[in-house]
């Protein structure tokens, strides 16, 4: 879907205004350490969630899913090319976020609590819904939520840190408090900030700042989103709980994954712990420290440099739940490329959306393909094959068996390490020490 233009200062005066006819009596929530008597016994006792890939449910054939999920990982890594280009350029526009993600997840929202599902996002922060009364929303099979009829809902003011931290992407509107516009390379919500009771699998989480949704455009097949991203609006950042994971299933399999987020969380296993990088510009992003890459045996010659995050808030490697394939900056992946492309023993076909794959022998024979090792500072991730070539009989050509990288190039600075290269690992993220996990397990088994 193509990129929705920044919304006009018109549009959000006239947001602003259909805000002063909304008939919510207007008690305030100002205070951002809202959530802290609740911490303690979160981090005891936590949840856990299950989640579902956004084609899991459809009738897609494995093909499709395959080919739809290289379509939206391409439109992903452009826009947070967007979100890069405006952390240098802050005054040129308003802020872009990558989009929706690719996994869904139920939560229940209000007094009495409604049930919504929405997409769970590493690379965004703000949690939200479509509400009442609502402008333009998406279609959904669930009622909208209507703040009216909930007993734990009050409106955020525009003094309220969080109100700040949208600036300039938000506004006041001085008997509702702040209004907000907040837009996706996908598409763009708007509305008004709120605090409400959230509730994930039983576990009541009250004071919960969102966005209540009255202006929704790009979001079909979701009535929300939960932003797990590192800013100050992310439902990590407000519930000041150092550690979340989650374990995601083969892509290719449609079973369930999960995640789990302020349970006391051990990695049990061969675990292989690494750094997380911050960029001083784009507060959301989780970033890795990738030192080099190993196809085979051979090392890839790549400059130390080009993994770096720059000054300027370009390069560095995202790391990612949203986007399902991996991708490269360009030097490195060309260098990744060629050693597959000659270590490979197979003929080269051309399958689209992909860009490097093989045609597979006849009668299933078996194939031994190279290794791929990503060596993160301190921890050497050695993938399984299924998390870097996708594919098999007849899945992508009828009658010819193909297996494809599931690795491309990116043409900006940065890279992304994407989730086809993290399924079936336990992805544990530990903000207090600033590190991350990969801990291999079959993660359709349930996790406790």
């Amino acid at each position: 879907m193509a990129s929705l233009p920044p919304p006009s200062i018109s549009s959000l005066l006239f947001l602003t205004l259909a805000l002063i006819l909304i008939s919510i009596s207007p008690a305030f929530s100002t205070s951002r350490q809202a959530l802290d008597d609740h911490q303690d016994q979160l981090t005891k006792t936590g949840f856990k969630i299950t989640l579902n890939n956004i084609d899991s449910g459809g009738s897609f054939t494995h093909s499709e899913r395959l080919y739809r999920a290289a379509k939206r990982s391409s439109q992903r890594l452009e826009k947070f090319n967007e979100m890069v280009l405006t952390a240098k350029h802050p005054k040129l526009k308003t802020t872009v976020y990558a989009g929706v993600g690719e996994y869904l997840m139920n939560f229940s929202i209000g007094t009495p609590p409604k049930s919504y599902y929405g997409f769970m996002d590493t690379g965004s922060d703000l949690v939200w819904t479509q509400c009442q009364p609502c402008l333009e929303c998406a279609p959904q099979s669930d009622p909208l939520f209507d703040p009216k009829k909930s007993s734990s809902f009050s409106n955020v003011s525009c003094t309220s840190q969080f109100c700040l931290d949208l600036l300039p992407d938000s506004n006041c509107n001085p008997f509702y408090g702040c209004v907000y516009i907040y837009e996706y390379g996908s598409g763009v919500t708007s509305g008004f900030l709120g605090t409400e009771t959230f509730t994930f699998e039983k576990v009541k989480v009250p004071k919960v700042t969102f966005g209540c949704g009255l202006f929704n455009l790009g979001f079909d097949g979701s009535e929300g989103l939960i932003g797990l991203g590192r800013g100050p609006l992310s439902l990590i950042s407000q519930l000041h709980e150092p550690k979340f994971s989650y374990c995601l299933t083969t892509y290719d399999d449609a079973k369930p994954s999960t995640l789990l987020v302020g349970a006391q969380q051990v990695a049990v296993g061969a675990n292989r712990t690494t750094l997380l990088l911050q960029n001083p510009l784009i507060a959301t992003f989780y970033y890795l420290s990738l030192e080099g890459i190993t196809v085979g045996n051979v090392k890839l010659p790549i400059n130390k440099t080009v993994f770096e995050i720059q000054p300027d808030g370009s390069g560095g490697v995202i790391l990612d739940s949203g986007t399902t394939f991996t991708y490269l900056e360009l030097s490195a992946y060309f260098l990744l490329r060629e050693q597959f492309a000659s270590q490979v023993k197979l003929p080269p076909v051309d399958v689209p959306g992909f860009d490097l794959c093989f045609q597979l022998p006849p009668n299933n024979a078996s194939v031994v393909l190279p290794k791929l090792i990503f060596h993160f500072t301190g921890a050497d991730v050695d993938l399984p094959t299924e998390n870097y070539f996708l594919g098999n009989s007849s899945v992508f050509l009828p009658g010819l068996g193909v297996t494809c990288l599931a690795i491309g190039p990116s043409f900006f600075s940065f890279s992304i390490y994407g989730n086809v290269q993290q399924q079936n690992y336990l992805v544990l993220y530990d903000l207090s020490k600033n590190t991350v996990s990969f801990t291999p397990r079959q993660c359709e088994i349930s996790l406790s």
